[in-house]
């Protein structure tokens, strides 16, 4: 049996730095997990000479930390993989991945091979002339009530934090390691992405979206549920108190525009 220990958040800087870190936070992808990190090691090694791959087994219950660690006696070197006991949620899967990632550069996508992962290829140029760069999904293959659901969910987004992306909740997101020590992340849930990108937009990171493949999911089930959508809305209202009502609390205006970031974020189109 695999005994999942517990997992230590460090700070990113207090560790040894290499040049890139894929993370991939899975829970339940016994059927993915293996095309996913192959996947990944076959990319990375024709465009990194010191890189690795961090899987976060967010405690599964089907054989995902098995089949991660079977991986990593493979690749040794290569892989690491982090256990949660037990499931604690996809954005806490996500911020052990991010604050242990040793990459100068740090990248998180999903396990379940619905992204192209070749396509990391084009974010690398621009990362040198942005903080971030994230994807936003073309011709999304999900359904028509998720697609519904999501663009009335970023619509809400850009009324409550003022941030323009097409598609704020993408995993398919480009750091500088410098950008990701300046976020204090400490969302749960899958409300995660928007908390990144709201703290890097407060921050006045400079931030590109540039649209990658979407494809359908072939093999396991997704753990997004109809469940978390009111879960998600309660939360998302819950950040923007804690983020702005200080701010809103402040008797000068001009400190209050001095403290609330405008982020620079461009699309491709925005270039041509």
């Amino acid at each position: 049996h695999l005994i999942a220990l517990p997992v230590l958040e460090m700070k990113v800087s207090e560790k040894k730095q290499i040049q890139f870190s894929l993370v991939l936070p899975a829970y339940n992808e016994e059927e993915n997990i293996d095309l996913a990190v192959t996947q990944a090691i076959t990319l990375l090694q024709r465009m990194f000479s010191e890189y690795e791959v961090v899987v976060v087994n967010d405690g599964s219950t089907d054989q995902t930390g098995f089949r991660a660690e079977t991986l990593a006696r493979k690749y040794p070197g290569l892989i690491r993989v982090l256990h949660h006991p037990t499931n604690r949620g996809y954005g806490a899967a996500l911020r052990t991945g991010l604050f242990n990632a040793q990459g100068q550069l740090i990248f998180y996508t999903d396990a379940d091979n619905q992204f192209d992962l070749n396509e990391l290829a084009t974010f690398l140029p621009l990362i040198k002339g942005y903080d971030i760069v994230v994807g936003y999904r073309q011709h999304r293959q999900d359904s028509f009530l998720r697609r519904f659901l999501s663009k009335g969910y970023n619509w809400l987004t850009r009324c409550l934090f003022g941030i323009y992306l097409k598609d704020i909740d993408c995993s398919f997101k480009l750091f500088r390691r410098s950008a990701i020590e300046n976020l204090q992340i400490v969302s749960d849930d899958f409300l995660v992405d928007t908390e990144l990108m709201v703290r890097a937009h407060l921050k006045n990171l400079a931030i590109f979206e540039k649209g990658v493949t979407h494809r359908p999911r072939t093999r396991g089930r997704s753990s997004i549920r109809p469940s978390h959508i009111p879960k998600t809305f309660i939360s998302l209202l819950r950040l923007w108190g804690k983020l702005f009502l200080p701010r809103c609390k402040q008797s000068r205006p001009e400190k209050q525009k001095q403290n609330t970031g405008q982020a620079l974020s461009f699309r491709e189109n925005d270039q041509q």
